[in-house]
């Protein structure tokens, strides 16, 4: 007789779906249905890329393995982006690491620093999966309010502190730290041992100039890691490239990692990078600071409409204050998606201090759309219905499974 496994680890099972993607698959299954949706909700902006000549690539290279940690050429690429954009250098031979993804770059960096037991703070609102991967490696992840002022930081610190993430510009606010904030948070690390993880994944959305890496700080790089994506910066979220810089000594305990998990980034996108760099940023670095232009104007119709989100001035992110709305922000965004077709991300993905908040992107939408769209939020808002039982009826009939929330924040 035939034995059926249904146990899993108690390490898999703790961990519960990313919010944003589990919104994300349901606008996707809209979309399939020929349902047309104002998406507000995808984590991307949709750039003009011209398809670029692959006849020019190496093609039998690329079908094959490649250096785990890069190919050199790319990684001088990269060097030479962040000194001539980020007024930042740093060896490329030694201190970067190339990966699929700045998603997997940012769990070598943590499986790399972060001890067992041991504790990791965390600013909100924060990208929904650092406490995840901060779990996976049995850390302890220490939620910071999204009010709490840079200099009262240093009293979340504990003698089990071992690393302090923050995401500059920031996802879902569109913050941009300042100078002084970036030193003191430098100081406060080095001055208790703890490293410095900066999630620059957005680093092209703002205005040019504006952006001063927190690697600027910490030169000897002796505590801050900067991890950043080219699949976001480029516009090009399928292609999963993205890279850590870090003291020569972190990186080689990455790249044995990176060697285990991933073996290499694709040779072929890694070559197709290299052909191209220079002329994808010629076309997409102008795209995003265009990003902008389009933020500032979405960002004048929501003063007309009256909606309150938090203050931001880089990304293509707005975060909206729901206030006194009487459902929690998860059913709201729901409701937007089925009962008029406007997908959103509740707040409650980006931290414990963040529940009474909607994300919405401008990423992938004309303004027009997002216009008529923010006025419905607005108009939802003030009805302040109770829609909780009209959604759980709604998902009844149409047999769609719930969020699987599990609740690990005191964990």
């Amino acid at each position: 007789m035939k034995t059926s496994i249904s146990h899993f680890s108690p390490r898999s099972e703790s961990i519960p779906e990313a919010l944003s993607i589990y919104i994300n698959e349901l606008v996707f299954d809209q979309k399939r249905k020929g349902i047309d949706l104002t998406t507000l909700s995808l984590g991307e902006a949709f750039f003009d890329i011209p398809k670029f000549d692959f006849s020019a690539i190496d093609f039998v290279k690329g079908y094959h393995y490649s250096d785990s940690q890069g190919l050199p050429k790319l990684r001088n690429n990269i060097l030479n982006y962040y000194r001539d954009n980020f007024n930042f250098s740093f060896n490329g031979n030694e201190d970067i690491l190339i990966t699929a993804g700045s998603k997997i770059a940012i769990y070598l960096a943590i499986i790399a620093t972060v001890q067992q037991g041991s504790e990791v703070l965390i600013h909100e609102p924060a990208w929904l999966s650092y406490q995840e991967q901060i779990r996976l490696v049995d850390g302890i992840p220490k939620f910071i309010p999204f009010d709490c002022l840079i200099s009262d930081f240093e009293d979340f610190f504990s003698n089990k502190t071992s690393l302090l993430v923050i995401n500059n510009p920031n996802n879902p606010v569109g913050r941009l730290y300042t100078n002084e904030e970036l030193q003191t948070l430098n100081d406060i690390c080095k001055k208790n041992g703890v490293w410095l993880l900066v999630d620059e994944a957005y680093s092209d959305f703002l205005e040019p100039g504006l952006f001063k890496s927190a690697l600027s700080f910490d030169k000897s790089m002796e505590t801050t890691i900067v991890v950043n994506s080219l699949s976001k910066n480029m516009g090009m979220s399928g292609w999963r490239i993205g890279y850590v810089i870090a003291h020569k000594n972190l990186i080689r305990e990455i790249l044995k990692l990176n060697q285990h998990l991933i073996t290499c980034a694709p040779t072929i996108l890694q070559l197709y990078l290299i052909k191209y760099f220079d002329d994808i940023l010629s076309i997409t670095l102008p795209q995003a600071r265009d990003t902008l232009t389009k933020r500032n104007r979405i960002m004048s119709l929501i003063d007309k409409i009256g909606l309150d989100v938090l203050p931001g001035s880089a990304t293509f992110y707005f975060f909206i204050n729901i206030k006194d709305y009487p459902n929690s922000s998860y059913y709201l965004s729901l409701f937007l998606l089925y009962y008029h077709r406007i997908s959103t991300v509740p707040g409650s993905a980006y931290g414990i201090s963040t529940e009474r908040f909607l994300r919405i992107s401008i990423g992938t939408e004309s303004e027009e759309r997002i216009y008529e769209a923010l006025k419905v939020i607005k108009s939802v808002l003030n009805k302040k219905t109770d829609i909780e039982d009209k959604v759980n009826k709604f998902f009844e009939r149409n047999n769609i499974s719930h969020f699987n929330f599990i609740d690990n924040k005191d964990s």
